[in-house]
């Protein structure tokens, strides 16, 4: 597994460097197949940031905690991080019993802080998926919405979450 771990507003010393990367090897006995973790580090104000980016077979799983100090965000994210693996596990296993192999592609959703500037582009590849694997995916990126490619219908559609805590389908009328 390749670790990455940068710092945005803070310098990342040997001794943080070596924690973090200490605390993310301890997830692979959960999930033995994570090819990068990237852990970025971000001080603002009093509040450290800590957000990690696992690549697993093409399955992005995100996590973030911010706290006063950034031993403890690590410690939170990795916590939240063993949730979210245990919980996707579940998930792919249940799958497997009922559909086959799940595979699912990831999407990074742009963040806008302003209305009507475009302050963040991502690009991604969107790989078919059924809409039961774009809600795995969403919530493992713990976002509101996923854009993917319907295996069935082959058009792109969006996924969402509804304020009643289901999920909402959009897809293109031909």
């Amino acid at each position: 597994m390749n670790i990455i771990v940068t710092g945005r507003q803070i310098e990342v010393t040997p001794a943080l460097k070596n924690y973090a990367e200490k605390k993310i090897k301890k997830i692979k006995r959960y999930l033995s197949n994570i090819t990068e973790a990237v852990v970025t580090l971000d001080v603002q104000k009093y509040r450290h940031k800590v957000e990690v980016l696992l690549k697993v077979n093409g399955v992005l799983i995100q996590a973030e905690g911010t706290t006063g100090d950034v031993y403890s965000s690590i410690d939170g994210v990795v916590d939240k991080l063993e949730r979210q693996i245990k919980k996707y596990k579940e998930k792919l296993v249940s799958h497997r019993k009922t559909e086959g192999k799940a595979s699912a592609a990831a999407a990074e959703i742009p963040d806008t802080a302003e209305v009507g500037r475009i302050i963040k582009n991502k690009r991604f590849e969107l790989k078919p998926m059924s809409p039961d694997e774009a809600v795995m995916q969403m919530e493992l990126l713990d976002k509101d919405f996923f854009i993917f490619t319907n295996d069935n219908s082959g058009d792109i559609n969006v996924i969402y979450r509804r304020k009643d805590g289901n999920f909402g389908l959009i897809e293109p009328i031909k």
